[in-house]
């Protein structure tokens, strides 16, 4: 299978799994096993290629000239990492099937897991730094959904919120800190990157390259100190803490580490800050998990623990340390995802996890007990198991760093002191939850049924195997996973069970016997506790600094708004062309301006008089502002239908058709807008007649300076030749590149298509947004005072006979609705002409959107907002979602031939009665262009229309009840 297709199938099976019955459990269940079997078998069968040291390679071309092309790269590592997201992801389904329970919507629950899931093999499987970014983002955003799959629980959204806002935070810095890396490297892409490791680490912008991509990978790592979101996203289900907490999401910001350690490693500040933070992550995990009392806090606080000790392993700047650093990476997925199991069927039979109510379970769950007991004596590294041979690597690890005296005393002592902890805190889980009296629980408990049960079972059977057969199970595995990490050689260890008498063995025998001391000691006071957190931490909540810090960022940002900004749209203006006014000089007085000698083209009679109207009718608009809107908004139109005729002037056909449709649909949102205005009330008050007097002054020379500014500026680049000019480029390109002779469609089309796929997903967004924030608005209630009850009676209309006066208004509309209804046909035909001539001809998708729309506004305009919904069924959304599918599509039919993304074809194809008739693969862009136009234009316009009917209504009631007040 290839290895693209290997990426791709978990976001296929998202999609799919999100569109079957979500009660269907045994169906959702079987299609996400079936997937994730897909992606596991084909990335099992690779293991003889990457075994051989071979990196298996796939790559899509998209965006060659800027280094990033799509690539999917497996090596040794990256194939560890995707097996256990894939395997382990099959055995979290499996046990998920009997955890949910019937009300749990199943498809919602599946579909994120194999969209986490595709995500997280993105980010393993990554041959290029800014695609890596971008699934690190996407497991944010996948593992935000899961840790909140119960909406209804508070403290499932807070978790879920605290964890995004951290490590999205992260993957931030982190995408700052690769494209750092590019920069110094030159490329890219991974292997360049890894290949460039002495430049990168001499580099001048090395500190800050580290610092920004050791942000990305403590925070999603949970390390100190970014580790107080993690205890908190045990809120969610316990399948998605076994998958994301133990196995895959926490592990991404290590396998971060890992990936970059031949790049990054082997500095002083590399040991000190990864070191450092490894080193107090594992003792404050360590520390804290001795005193939770529920089960999966423990499991939590214990998992930032070990994270901490893979952290500190791959600071320690030695190739034998990260090597057992991958060794604890796969031992810890497994004795910690069958521990999180094993609490899901502890709650799930008993109805708690709470360690003060747990007693005696043994009895009643002997097998679970058994294989809890087991996972638990690994976490605590008791000889014969997985957990034992990677923790002896990491004591020895820390007896044979070679630094300050302060460092080779200290730091075995303290990676002792850990291990004790371990051992307290695994006899806490192991002992006090199964022996003892009998428990408390809110259900009599009970073994689960037997598949729930089996994915436990594996992963217990692997830490058994491991721990007793380690050169024989694990051994090839972890020589092929640490190759790549350590850049080429392996150090020599060995993992054989018995390795004398010697200093490890001495610091886990002290950690063993002193912590078993140390529980039966304090047993009894650590199941009495009733206080929350850990003595000496209990000031050091994460969660309240965190939540401390945003709400003192939300109190300062509404200070700020109070201060520096206002709700009137006037004074927003006035600043915002004050600073850009102020921008623009600043540059013109560092570059200054100089006129060019490019040949003028003589003014005509007919332009000057054309432009001298214009002027006049801009300053009557400013004038008109004052008393007359809609005076104003008539000579503005005439300002805009100038520029429409300038542009046709000066041989820019395409723009003048634009402007001119642009034109009409302002007109339109203008003329619903000004309903919203404000009223002109005459001011009384001298003082405040005279501020706006000033106001309004201000206003004219600032609106004078900008528009003089511009045009100097327009003037200045009209005259001067470019001497690095790219228009003779596209101007040479366009008919044998792009196959069109329309030179401005063929860039919107082709060359610059990407840009135009951002701009036409910003405005379906834009067009969404605004209606959605004007589907909650509710506009005010008018008041009809004494000029309005004079007009009204003064028109001679007895509001009371309303039916005559909607029979004669119809009468009056008859002949322009049908005239606007006959327009619709002609409408959409010269919208089709301007469509399919686009590319050759002044036209395209855009323009012709605009056309289509204008016409449908009209509809609305003639016959009401009603009327058009019930006749015609437009339903807007639907035209985005189609334009923007047809955009992207067009896009990955392109990859899918093996070509760069948004590639244009071109083909003649003859139509009888017609001709040969010219069509480019971009007509089908083009389309997609044309529907969004079309839905977003509509969904902004009847958005407003609606408002402005809703309020019209309510201003014409108020005045029917003024009218009722004054009858006799």
């Amino acid at each position: 299978m290839s290895p693209m297709l290997l990426l791709l199938l978990p976001f296929v099976g998202c999609v799919v799994a999100a569109l079957l019955p979500t009660n269907a459990r045994n169906l959702e269940s079987s299609w996400a096993a079936l997937v994730s079997l897909a992606v596991a078998v084909p990335l099992a069968l690779l293991y003889p290629q990457v075994a051989a040291g071979a990196v298996v390679v796939e790559r899509v071309p998209w965006l060659t000239s800027l280094g990033l092309d799509l690539i999917v790269r497996i090596d040794g590592f990256a194939w560890m990492f995707g097996m256990l997201v894939s395997g382990m992801g099959l055995l979290v389904i499996v046990y998920a099937r009997y955890y949910l329970s019937p009300e749990d919507p199943a498809a919602r629950f599946y579909s994120l897991l194999l969209g986490f899931m595709g995500a997280m093999l993105g980010v393993v499987l990554s041959g290029n730094l800014v695609q890596l970014v971008v699934f690190w983002e996407l497991t944010s955003v996948f593992s935000f959904l899961l840790i909140g799959y119960w909406t209804h629980r508070k403290d499932a959204r807070r978790g879920a919120r605290m964890a995004f806002t951290v490590t999205a935070t992260g993957g931030l810095a982190l995408l700052a800190g690769v494209l750092l890396l590019g920069h110094i490297a030159g490329s890219l892409e991974l292997d360049a990157v890894l290949a460039s490791g002495d430049r990168i680490r001499a580099h001048a912008l090395y500190p800050l390259a580290l610092g920004l991509v050791l942000l990305g990978a403590l925070t999603k790592s949970a390390q100190f100190p970014f580790h107080f979101w993690l205890p908190h996203a045990m809120a969610a289900p316990t399948p998605v803490s076994a998958y994301l907490h133990s196995a895959t999401m926490v592990k991404a910001g290590v396998f971060l580490l890992a990936r970059l350690w031949p790049a990054l490693a082997g500095t002083e500040a590399w040991f000190w800050i990864v070191g450092g933070a490894g080193l107090a992550t594992l003792l404050l995990g360590a520390y804290a998990a001795m005193f939770q009392n529920d089960l999966k806090g423990l499991l939590a606080y214990s998992t930032i623990s070990h994270l901490g000790l893979i952290t500190l392993l791959l600071g320690l700047n030695s190739p034998l340390a990260a090597v057992a650093a991958v060794f604890h990476m796969m031992n810890h997925a497994t004795f910690k995802a069958s521990l999180f199991m094993s609490v899901g069927i502890i709650d799930h039979e008993t109805g708690t996890r709470d360690m003060r109510r747990l007693d005696g379970l043994y009895r009643a769950m002997p097998i679970t007990g058994t294989l809890a007991i087991v996972a638990c004596a690994a976490m605590a590294g008791v000889p014969l198991l997985n957990g034992f041979l990677s923790k002896e690597m990491f004591f020895a690890e820390t007896v044979f760093v070679s630094a300050s005296p302060a460092v080779e005393y200290g730091l075995p002592a303290l990676a002792t002191l850990a291990g004790v902890f371990a051992v307290v805190y695994s006899l806490r889980f192991g002992h006090d939850v199964f022996f003892g009296a009998p428990p408390d629980c809110p259900r009599q408990p009970h073994e689960p049924v037997h598949w729930m049960r089996v994915p436990v079972e594996l992963l217990v059977l692997a830490c058994v195997v491991v721990g007793t057969l380690p050169a024989w199970s694990v051994g090839p595995l972890l020589a092929t996973a640490a190759q790549p990490v350590v850049g080429g050689v392996l150090p020599e260890y060995s993992l054989a069970i018995w390795h004398g008498f010697n200093t490890p063995l001495v610091m886990s025998l002290v950690a063993l016997v002193a912590g078993t001391v140390i529980y039966l000691r304090f047993a009894t006071r650590f199941k009495q506790r009733r206080t929350r957190g850990a003595p000496l931490l209990q000031g050091l909540d994460g969660k309240r600094l965190f939540e401390a810090a945003l709400a003192g960022l939300t109190r300062g940002s509404s200070h700020l708004l109070r201060g520096l900004s206002t709700r009137r749209l006037q004074p927003q203006l006035f600043v915002m062309l004050l600073i850009a006014g102020l921008a623009g000089l600043g540059s013109a007085l560092i570059v200054p301006l100089e006129w060019g000698d490019r040949a003028r083209v003589p003014a005509t009679p007919e332009f000057v008089l054309m432009w001298a109207v214009a002027c006049v009718c801009a300053v009557g608009a400013a004038y008109q502002a004052k008393f007359h809107r809609l005076a104003a908004l008539t000579m503005l139109g005439v300002v805009g239908l100038a520029v429409c005729i300038t542009f046709a002037w000066f041989s820019a056909p395409d723009l003048a058709l634009t402007q001119l449709a642009v034109e009409v649909v302002t007109l339109v949102l203008f003329l619903l807008g000004l309903r919203w205005m404000p009223k002109r009330v005459a001011q009384d008050d001298p003082r405040i007649a005279l501020r706006a007097w000033w106001r309004r002054r201000r206003d004219i020379v600032l609106a004078v300076l900008i528009g003089v500014g511009l045009a100097t500026l327009s003037y200045a680049l009209l005259t001067r030749t470019a001497p690095l000019s790219i228009a003779p480029y596209f101007l040479e390109q366009a008919l044998p590149g792009g196959g069109g002779t329309n030179v401005v469609n063929v860039m919107l089309v082709d060359f610059r298509a990407f840009d135009t796929l951002g701009e036409i997903t910003v405005l379906g967004i834009v067009g969404i947004t605004v209606y959605a924030l004007l589907r909650r608005f509710r506009p005010p209630q008018e008041t009809i005072d004494q000029p309005v009850q004079q007009r009204v009676r003064g028109m001679g209309r007895d509001l009371t006979d309303r039916a005559e006066d909607t029979d004669r208004l119809q009468e009056y509309l008859e002949v322009p609705a049908v005239l606007v209804r006959l327009l619709l046909p002609v409408a959409g035909l010269f919208a089709f002409h301007l469509f399919m001539r686009g590319h050759n001809e002044p036209g395209g998708g855009f323009v012709a959107g605009l056309v289509v729309a204008i016409a449908f506004i009209a509809q609305y305009m003639v016959g009401g907002t009603r009327w058009v919904e019930a006749r015609m069924r437009l339903r807007p959304p639907r035209w985005i979602a189609f334009g923007l599918l047809m955009a992207l599509g067009t896009g990955l039919g392109s990859l899918a031939l093996g070509h760069p993304f948004l590639t244009t074809h071109t083909m003649h194809v003859h139509w009888p009665l017609v001709g040969d008739v010219h069509l480019p693969t971009a007509a089908l862009f083009d389309l997609g262009v044309f529907s969004v136009v079309v839905g977003a234009t509509l969904l902004l316009l009847t958005a407003i229309a609606h408002q402005s009917l809703r309020a019209s209504r309510q201003q014409a009631a108020a005045a029917d009840d003024a009218h009722e007040k004054e009858k006799p």
